[in-house]
């Protein structure tokens, strides 16, 4: 009897035993299987964003943070205003020239709203509100460059300021608000911090960061991804 119970729990023991092998190697499958589906679900393109992505999070390459107030959609017929206010950012180094931000949000809006039109120069809240009425425009979209931190990026600069404390990364902040021309109702406001890359700090300044972002906020308003 003592010898028949040995050899059962023997057997016993081995069963669990090719069990679990038998469940990890099941297990070890699985994740191999998910991984190459995860693989070929995603297309270069989505890699190389994804890439891009870390490094611009890593401040590697150009950063920008958009928050939105809300999460409103407009359609792609919507005939859009877009002026910038005269307001002089707040910041150090050479000022952004005038209207940059509206030409830059034109540059981005057009490629998603056809109907888009903007102001030639700054214009104080009203009177774009007026010009935008005026073209028959659904909205209006009034920007202004809030803070603009041009930083030493080249020789010249260095030489007009010598300041090592200026040495650094581009960065600003943009302030956006869609307005219904014809209830005067905001639709959406947002808040844009951009900031330079490692890369990309040499002979840059913080007009050169607003394209992407901008376009960004066009594909939001629209709902469409990248």
């Amino acid at each position: 009897m003592a010898a028949l119970a040995r050899k059962l729990h023997s057997l016993t023991i081995r069963r669990f035993s090719v069990t679990g092998i038998w469940e990890g190697m099941m297990r070890s499958l699985v994740l191999l299987l998910a991984l190459l589906a995860l693989n070929g679900c995603m297309s270069v393109s989505d890699m190389a964003q994804g890439t891009r992505d870390q490094l611009s999070d890593a401040g590697i390459l150009d950063h920008s943070n958009t928050r939105r107030l809300s999460n409103f959609r407009l359609q792609a017929d919507s005939f859009i205003y877009i002026a910038q206010g005269a307001f002089a950012p707040h910041g150090a180094g050479a000022l952004p020239r005038q209207n940059v931000v509206a030409e830059e949000a034109f540059n981005g809006f057009v490629e998603y709203f056809p109907m888009v039109r903007r102001a030639r120069g700054p214009l104080g809240l009203d009177e774009a509100m007026t010009e935008a009425r005026s073209m028959g425009a659904h909205y209006l979209l009034y920007t202004r460059f809030a803070k603009a931190d041009d930083r030493i990026g080249n020789t010249d600069e260095w030489s007009d300021q010598e300041a090592v404390d200026r040495l650094g990364i581009d960065n600003g902040v943009i302030q956006l608000m869609v307005i219904e021309t014809s209830t005067r109702y905001l639709i959406d406001s947002a808040r844009i911090h951009i900031r330079g890359g490692l890369l990309t700090l040499y002979d840059t300044t913080p007009e050169d960061l607003l394209a992407p972002p901008l376009e960004e906020y066009a594909r939001s308003l629209l709902g469409v991804s990248r």
